[in-house]
């Protein structure tokens, strides 16, 4: 008993002699922390204390260049910039509560930095698991935007937040909101909200409306992509999160709301460019890029190396190609329709090569902005899922007539082939079998597949969603861009790994620091054994099918896409080095006279390939498809039949020549009267109306 007593008050000392060293390396830890802090405070002070007046305290500015790969100046952005400040006296109550509403809701109750604030930022990123939503205050971001660089380190930060503090001192709530509201940037070249009002709604800043105020409110966050004047539909979008900010703080209730959210929105259109300039949409998505992730100031200001992908040769010859496009018509706007986009992408390192967004008359860019149907350009990522679940290009499926709970989809022909290879159905573009594979490896996954290689357009959940095999036709709810199917079609070439699309490779500071440096971003998606099939496959396409009109003499591959009522059109191929898509539409999302993804879309894309690769050998792809041992061989139409082995099927279905040896070909196929060989099967039956297969097949196109 006493052994026990005295061993038990011996583990009590212990614990507690460890407690009491914890305790002082604690306070000694704090104590050497709170020094730190004050030495850094006194640094930090004194150094502020040499602005004595930080409304006059700007950076000189500079200019910023952008070059090409090879190192060759293409651009130069200039730090002129159209500016018009006025007194906050000037500005109608609603614009000022429309920012705090959305930039700063506490703006009146702190002083200058909120805690509050970064606290739920940090919680919402870290449930988002990303930078979604920033912790910055009007007077941080006024702080940063006047008087700092845009260089992403602690010790700016710290900065910001000490000038912030001492803006807040040296200034009231309304000084600091008429500062930032007059250095704030709306895209344009517009600065500051009067130069805003002027430049979209063509009126001074105090004759503004509620609904004129919420655009206005909603465009620093991204000038570019939220501009009226480059895409009104995402800058709709913004205007409502404004509004219900507006509302969800007391500024206005919820029937002015819903009221403003309807009406619409009078923008002055935009002055015509004077001369068009090389590359000039690829210029603009760069610098919006950078404006985004850096602010204006440090684009048009701060003197930025800016160096990217482009080849000016390739830029050239792509720029070539898309004036091939005919003017049918010019709409409202004053544009030339219909329109184009190219993207021409690296597929081993995402390079972005070349990059037209348009006929070089306006400021939306197809290439990365315009989320169009892609009709059968879709198709090679339902062929991708079933190579990758024990398909193979000989895997022959029933072309006959089937109804999916009502939907009966149908070929462009107008009828049936009986027994296909799914080569075949990839060469011409055959619809129903296309359907048949989809319904059987369920469309999660060509889905799935499309999403790792990129397209981040797919809505999956709602009353309307992807998620219904319509969209093994390309009958998406919303779309894709050129950037992004074009990037995903460079997994095939590059053996079944994806690599993100970069356009910047490097940015340098004024002084030659460096800001940022490109880092591939790579995923494995699919097998190099299915990327080879997959690649064989859609080389007969432009041998023998719908593509022919893009036959460049060379190892190729690709895809016609053509959607229903001839809104979208297009061709997306590539050889092992180098992937193009090229997309032809009409702005306004409607018929462009029958123009197909194998007709004028695959001659912009021969055309463009054959200078590009003018001085780049001809090879043939790399890679090997694997042997299945248990590959599929037939897809029964009976769904709750066995499927048979494919050396069944051969005794049974595959056709011989008089040697005996199996024939591949085109399983006796022949073109329908409205299916030439060279642009066939591209267009995908619509569903019934009254089917519960919509896939929403409505492009959303430029406003």
């Amino acid at each position: 008993m006493e052994k026990r007593s005295n061993t038990s008050h011996q583990k009590r000392s212990v614990k507690q002699g460890s407690g009491t060293a914890k305790r002082i390396l604690m306070g000694f830890g704090l104590i050497v922390l709170v020094m730190l802090t004050g030495i850094g405070c006194g640094f930090l002070t004194a150094s502020m204390n040499t602005k004595p007046d930080l409304a006059n305290d700007i950076l000189p500015p500079a200019s910023s260049q952008i070059y090409d790969i090879n190192g060759n100046e293409i651009a130069n952005v200039h730090a002129a910039e159209n500016r018009r400040p006025v007194k906050i006296a000037q500005v109608p109550k609603e614009l000022q509560n429309a920012f705090v509403a959305v930039e700063d809701n506490r703006f009146y109750e702190h002083n200058g930095v909120d805690p509050r604030g970064i606290l739920r930022a940090l919680y919402a990123n870290i449930r988002g698991r990303g930078v979604s939503e920033g912790g910055s205050t009007i007077t941080q971001q006024l702080a940063k935007n006047a008087y700092l660089t845009q260089e992403r380190t602690l010790t700016r930060k710290i900065q910001e937040v000490f000038l912030a503090l001492q803006l807040e001192r040296q200034y009231t709530k309304q000084e600091i909101l008429e500062m930032y509201m007059n250095q704030i940037y709306f895209g344009q070249g517009a600065y500051g909200v009067q130069a805003a009002a002027q430049t979209y709604f063509g009126k001074d800043v105090e004759n503004l409306t509620l609904n004129e105020c919420a655009m206005l409110a909603g465009i620093p966050k991204s000038p570019n992509y939220y501009s009226p004047s480059n895409n009104m539909q995402a800058a709709q979008e913004r205007k409502a999160t404004v509004l219900d900010q507006m509302e969800k703080y007391g500024y206005i209730n919820s029937s002015t709301a819903s009221k403003t959210k309807k009406e619409e929105l009078k923008i002055v259109k935009p002055v015509k460019q004077d001369k068009k300039t090389e590359a000039s949409y690829f210029i603009d998505y760069v610098t919006q890029q950078l404006i985004d992730k850096y602010g204006a100031d440090a684009v048009y200001k701060e003197g930025l190396k800016i160096y990217t992908t482009i080849d000016m040769d390739m830029q050239r010859a792509a720029e070539a190609a898309v004036a091939k496009l005919p003017t049918r018509r010019t709409d409202g706007n004053g544009i030339q329709q219909p329109q184009g986009a190219l993207v021409a992408i690296d597929p081993h390192n995402g390079y972005v090569k070349a990059m037209v967004g348009g006929r070089g008359t306006d400021q939306f860019n197809r290439a990365t902005m315009a989320v169009r149907q892609p009709g059968s350009a879709f198709k090679p990522f339902v062929f991708a899922a079933a190579l990758e679940d024990k398909f193979t290009p000989d895997t022959i499926i029933d072309d006959s007539p089937v109804n999916i709970n009502g939907w009966k989809p149908q070929n462009d022909s107008g009828h049936f082939n009986g027994k296909v290879t799914m080569r075949d159905v990839a060469r011409y573009s055959i619809n129903v079998p296309t359907v048949k594979i989809a319904q059987k490896i369920g469309i999660d996954k060509p889905i799935y597949y499309a999403q790792e290689m990129g397209i981040s357009t797919f809505v999956l959940e709602g009353p309307q969603n992807d998620r219904t095999l319509s969209t093994a036709l390309g009958g998406l709810t919303k779309g894709v861009t050129p950037l992004e199917l074009t990037s995903a079609y460079g997994t095939f070439a590059n053996k079944g790994v994806h690599v993100a699309p970069v356009i910047i490779i490097k940015v340098l500071d004024r002084n030659g620091k460096v800001l940022e440096q490109a880092e591939p971003k790579q995923r494995s998606v699919i097998s190099e054994g299915s990327a080879a099939e997959l690649t064989d496959m859609l080389e007969g396409v432009i041998k023998k099918g719908t593509g022919t009109r893009a036959n460049i003499g060379r190892p190729a591959a690709g895809k016609t896409g053509t959607t229903s009522d001839y809104h979208d059109a297009w061709f997306v191929g590539y050889t092992p080095d180098l992937v193009c898509g090229v997309w032809v539409g009409n702005d306004d999302n409607t018929d462009t006279g029958g123009i197909m993804g194998g007709q004028l879309p695959a001659e912009i894309w021969k055309s463009f390939m054959q200078k590009a690769l003018a001085q780049i050998p001809a090879k043939n792809f790399d890679g090997s498809s694997a042997s299945k041992s248990d590959a599929i061989g037939e897809l029964e139409n009976d769904k709750k039949s066995e499927m048979k082995k494919k050396n069944e099927t051969k005794q049974k279905n595959a056709r011989t020549d008089k040697n005996g040896k199996p024939i591949q070909g085109n399983s006796g196929i022949t073109p329908g009267p409205s299916q030439p060989a060279d642009n066939s099967g591209e267009q995908p039956a619509m569903p019934d109306s009254a089917a519960p297969e919509p896939g929403g097949a409505v492009s959303k196109g430029r406003n």
